[in-house]
């Protein structure tokens, strides 16, 4: 979820809006991620995606920096376009994924652009025509969502017209829109009921699931952390690591920070980028102040190495 700061308007016309899509769709192509809904408001943006292994903090930020220079630069303004920081939450694709592909093509309903759902298929500004087929993005995978439906394409395209019929008057979603606690039960009835039942459930404000996937996923998140401050403990650091696998291929650590592109070199770089997100949780960031070397080198080293292994 992308909003203006301050509810400030995002998009001030349709250009906006297709530039903004046309950037989306190069980043999700290139960062091998699906988008299964999206919807573009004046002024906020809600998308739905798997993403790829380098997970979605690079495409957005490279996303959200492009467009608001563009945007500022196209309407002669400064300062900062978006409120904070995105907001992300991880969800339960078995449980929710329809669900919030249905509350995301709604938006434009809800907020009274569109009052029949006849009028949603022809408009340009949300993801429901593609599913409904009556318009291509190469970069949105509308096969998953109608897989949901039916086997047959036809089929499966009038279910979903069903499914989002049905929707129209739903309105607002707590489950989808409220605290860890009501989205982890499915509802601020089920979270009275485990009240008097005196029950208690994982919940997460970051993730969307029901409690056993938040224990699920707070689980491999603690072990990550824990490997990480074992690594810390023993005194493992980037410098440790930086001259273990300058050692291994017989290159000086000297040569390396000064941005030689030998391969050798090269190939200790991406390695060590690496090691330092993945056994430390560093930041690309940090790393590149480190090796001497920009953080999109450092973000794409570490891709590199992902894809191969």
């Amino acid at each position: 979820m992308i909003r203006g700061i301050n509810k400030t308007i995002i998009f001030a016309g349709e250009k906006d809006k297709q530039v903004f899509l046309e950037r989306l769709g190069l980043l999700v192509l290139e960062g091998h991620c699906a988008i299964y809904a999206w919807a573009l408001m004046d002024n906020h943006v809600h998308l739905l995606f798997r993403s790829g292994k380098r997970g979605i903090s690079d495409i957005m930020r490279k996303l959200l920096t492009w467009y608001a220079q563009y945007y500022n630069r196209t309407h002669q303004r400064s300062g900062h376009l978006f409120e904070n920081r995105y907001k992300s939450i991880l969800c339960d694709e078995e449980e929710y994924l329809l669900a919030l592909v249905r509350y995301i093509h709604l938006n434009p309903v809800r907020a009274g652009i569109i009052t029949k759902l006849e009028d949603l298929v022809h408009y340009p500004w949300t993801g429901h025509q593609c599913i409904m087929d009556k318009e291509t993005c190469s970069w949105m995978d509308t096969e998953v969502v109608l897989a949901r439906f039916g086997e047959k394409r036809r089929k499966a395209i009038n279910e979903y017209h069903k499914f989002m019929a049905e929707g129209m008057d739903l309105g607002h979603v707590p489950e989808l829109t409220g605290g860890g606690l009501i989205r982890s039960l499915g509802g601020w009835s089920q979270v009275l009921s485990q009240r008097r039942k005196g029950e208690t459930v994982e919940t997460d404000e970051r993730i969307l699931g029901n409690g056993n996937f938040v224990s699920a996923i707070m689980k491999e998140s603690e072990e990550q952390q824990m490997r990480q401050l074992k690594l810390h403990r023993i005194g493992t650091t980037i410098h440790q690591i930086t001259e273990e696998e300058c050692g291994r291929r017989n290159i000086s650590v000297a040569e390396l920070k000064h941005g030689s592109r030998r391969s050798a070199v090269s190939a200790a770089r991406m390695t060590i980028a690496f090691r330092c997100k993945d056994e430390l949780g560093l930041p690309a960031a940090e790393i590149a102040r480190y090796l001497g070397v920009n953080t999109s080198s450092i973000t794409r080293a570490i891709v590199r190495k992902e894809q191969v292994n």
